[in-house]
C-alpha cells in the first residue's frame, strides 16, 4: 500500500500479476501516472492471476475487495494497472459504484492537461475520441449539444448512433486540420533540406532529461519536470554550434511501456519530425535500473512509426544520480555509440556538443548522408568539460 499523496481527486489503485517480469516496474509507473495526473492515492490494491476474468478482469473475489475499500474510503475512481475492454469497465463500474480507469485512459487525462499548442491539443483530442467511440454509453451528448441538436438525428435512431455519427464528424474535422498542419511541416523540412539545415530529435523514455538536455544546448526555457509526460508538445529550436554554423534540434514526447496504440497514431504528423530527423539523440536515465527495459520500449515505438533506421546516439543522462563518469564509447568501427553526461550539473555535455559538431560538419560533405554518424577522428578532449 503507498502511503497517501494529496491530490484533486481520491482514487484507488489496482495492479494485478499475471507473472510478468516487469510487474513491480509496472506498478511504480501506475503510481507515478497517477502522482503526474495530480490525483490523491489512498492505497494500492493487488493480486494475482494466471489470466485475465473475462467478465471483471480482477475476478469476483477482489472485486469484491476492491468494493469494500471503495465504501470504507469513499474512493472516487478506481484506476486499474491494465487495458480494460469496454464490457470489463461497465461491469466493474456496476459493481463497484464508482467510476473506473484504466492504464490508457490515465495517459490520455495526462496529455489532455499538457498539451499547450493548438496541434497537441488536437491530437490528444483524436486519440481520446478513438479510444472513448469503442465505451460510449450515452456520454457524448455535449457534442450535440454544442452542434445546436435540432435536426441531428434521424427517424428511429438511437441515442448511440447519434454520438457515434457526431464523433465521426468531429475525428474527421480534427484529422483535416491536422493534415494541413502536417503538409506545413513537410514545407518547413523541404525548405531546411534545401539550405542543408541539419536535423536532430531528442527522444526517448518519459522524464529520462529530454527536456533538460534541450534547454542546456539551447539555452531554451522548456518546460522540465521531475515528473512523466513533463513535456508534450515538439518544440523546436536553432544550434549554434562554432565553426560549423547552425543545425535545428527538436525535444519530443517521452514514450512509456504499453503506449496506447491511439496516441501513438494521433501523434504520427508530430512524430514525423523523429522519422525525418538526421539524427536520432536517444536519452536515457542512467540511474534508472529499468534503463534497459526503457531502450527497447522506445525503439519499439521508433519502429511503429518508421524511424528504426534513421542513426541515433544513446546519451546516458543523469550520471550525477549514479556511478558513471562521463565520457563516450566507440564501436569497433571508431562509430560512437554512446555518451554520458549529466544534464542537471553539464557534465559531459561538452562531449556531445563536439560530436554534434563533427557530425555536422561530416554533414555537409557530399556524401554526408553515409557517414554522418562515423565520427573516426573525434577524439577526447578533458579541457571541454
Amino acid at each position: 500500500m503507498f502511503e497517501r499523496h494529496s491530490g484533486s481527486e481520491r482514487v484507488l489503485l489496482v495492479s494485478i500479476n499475471f507473472g510478468d517480469a516487469d510487474y513491480q516496474d509496472s506498478v511504480e509507473e501506475l503510481h507515478r501516472l497517477a502522482e503526474s495526473a495530480g490525483l490523491s492515492i489512498i492505497a494500492l490494491i493487488e493480486g494475482k492471476r494466471a489470466r485475465p476474468d473475462p467478465a471483471l478482469f480482477a475476478g469476483s473475489g477482489k472485486v469484491e475487495e476492491i468494493a469494500s475499500m471503495v465504501n470504507a474510503t469513499e474512493a472516487g475512481v478506481v484506476i486499474f494497472n491494465h487495458a480494460l475492454s469496454p464490457a470489463q469497465e461497465r461491469n466493474l463500474e456496476a459493481a463497484l459504484k464508482c467510476r473506473v480507469v484504466d492504464r490508457t485512459t490515465l495517459i490520455l487525462d495526462i496529455f489532455a492537461s499538457r498539451a499547450k499548442s493548438s496541434e497537441g491539443i488536437l491530437q490528444v483530442e483524436l486519440a481520446q475520441l478513438a479510444h472513448i467511440s469503442t465505451r460510449l454509453i450515452r456520454g457524448w451528448t455535449h457534442l450535440e449539444r454544442q452542434k445546436g441538436g435540432i435536426g441531428l438525428r434521424g427517424p428511429g435512431e438511437t441515442q448511440l448512433e447519434s454520438d457515434r455519427r457526431l464523433i465521426g464528424k468531429r475525428v474527421k474535422l480534427l484529422k483535416d486540420r491536422l493534415f494541413k498542419l502536417k503538409q506545413q511541416r513537410a514545407i518547413q523540412r523541404r525548405a531546411r533540406s534545401r539550405n542543408r539545415v541539419m536535423s536532430i530529435s531528442l527522444v526517448g523514455y518519459t522524464n529520462a532529461g529530454k527536456s533538460s538536455l534541450f534547454n542546456v544546448l539551447t539555452h531554451a526555457d522548456s518546460y522540465a519536470a521531475n515528473q512523466l509526460f513533463a513535456t508534450l508538445d515538439t518544440t523546436t529550436r536553432q544550434l549554434f554550434l562554432p565553426d560549423v554554423g547552425e543545425l535545428v534540434i527538436s525535444d519530443t514526447v517521452g514514450f512509456i511501456t504499453h503506449l496506447p496504440h491511439t496516441l501513438v497514431e494521433s501523434f504520427r504528423a508530430t512524430l514525423e519530425e523523429t522519422i525525418q530527423a538526421d539524427l536520432l539523440l536517444h536519452v536515457v536515465d542512467a540511474a534508472s535500473p529499468m534503463r534497459d527495459k526503457h531502450i527497447i520500449e522506445v525503439n519499439k515505438v521508433l519502429a511503429e512509426i518508421g524511424a528504426a533506421n534513421v542513426p541515433q546516439i544513446l546519451i546516458m543522462n543523469k550520471i550525477d544520480l549514479c556511478a558513471t563518469t562521463a565520457g563516450m564509447t566507440r564501436d569497433e568501427y571508431g562509430k560512437i555509440q554512446e555518451i554520458r553526461l549529466s544534464a542537471k550539473t553539464g557534465l559531459g555535455v561538452a562531449y556531445l556538443r563536439e560530436t554534434l559538431a563533427a557530425i555536422k560538419q561530416d554533414f555537409m560533405l557530399p556524401a554526408a548522408r553515409t557517414t554522418q554518424a562515423n565520427i573516426v577522428n573525434n577524439e577526447y578532449h578533458p579541457e571541454l568539460d
